[in-house]
């Protein structure tokens, strides 16, 4: 029987697909990077400079449920944060429990995963789309967890929503938790659209890195635009964390009720 800790303790390097530690899968359209591996080996990125990785597990404590105890079978990841796709960093954090400008939030915490790209211009170049992403911290923690949410950002255009209309696409394979974030949106008073209805953005590849989870299922969030910039004072790398607004803890509430339910 797999478990979290077999698995986290098996995954690593040498448990990744051999097609997909080797750049073999063609790259995205989009992407000028066909893996995080090959971003991470050119030689003209340095990690800190151009981009960073920012992770957290928790101890295995299955057996507690004391307030703000750690949930360690949940893992929350943006893998293209910072200039990247705006605001999906703070928004990692938030989810996961901590402020973006520091410190527990209150409540359950949980695992987390994020890369940011630090470009002071240009960051879509480190884009690696998530059914390419061999980062072996980020498999690690997604596949000892039994579920995961991935936040993205895309415009209206790409959702096929008028321009300005600020809404989240649900998807991913873990209908449960689908369909509890879609109501606890709509309970929020957030246009939440399921992700079934876009092709190109439900998420429900099997190698997206949000559904190879314990039970081979996650949840993946696209925010437009719009409904990102709404949520910033000041919209800048180094303001975000600083300046959230209502909502921004609108979003990030509902989707902790999600998962917490």
């Amino acid at each position: 029987m797999l478990t979290r800790r077999s698995v986290l303790t098996a995954v690593g390097v040498a448990a990744i697909p051999a097609a997909v530690a080797a750049g073999a899968r063609p790259a995205h359209a989009a992407d000028f990077y066909p893996s995080n591996s090959a971003l991470y080996a050119d030689p003209e990125l340095t990690e800190g400079v151009h981009y960073s990785r920012r992770f957290r597990r928790h101890a295995a404590l299955d057996d507690t449920e004391a307030p703000g105890a750690a949930y360690p079978d949940t893992v929350i990841v943006a893998l293209h944060g910072g200039g990247i796709e705006v605001g999906t960093s703070e928004l990692c954090l938030a989810v996961a429990g901590y402020h973006p400008a520091g410190g527990a939030t209150g409540g359950p915490v949980y695992d987390y995963w994020l890369f940011e790209g630090l470009l002071s211009t240009g960051n879509g170049k480190l884009h690696v789309t998530s059914s390419h992403c061999d980062d072996p911290a980020a498999l690690a923690t997604v596949a000892g967890s039994r579920r995961a949410v991935s936040l993205h950002g895309c415009t209206p255009e790409q959702a096929g929503l008028p321009t300005g209309a600020a809404a989240v696409l649900v998807g991913g394979r873990d209908t449960t938790l689908k369909a509890a974030l879609l109501q606890a949106y709509l309970a929020a008073g957030v246009q939440a659209i399921d992700a079934a209805s876009v092709p190109d953005l439900n998420g429900d590849d099997p190698a997206n890195i949000v559904n190879r989870t314990l039970t081979g299922a996650g949840a993946q969030l696209e925010m437009t635009t719009p409904l990102r910039t709404q949520m910033f004072g000041v919209n800048t790398r180094a303001g975000r964390k600083n300046s959230t607004l209502p909502a921004f803890w609108t979003f990030v509430d509902a989707t902790r009720q999600a998962l917490a339910g």
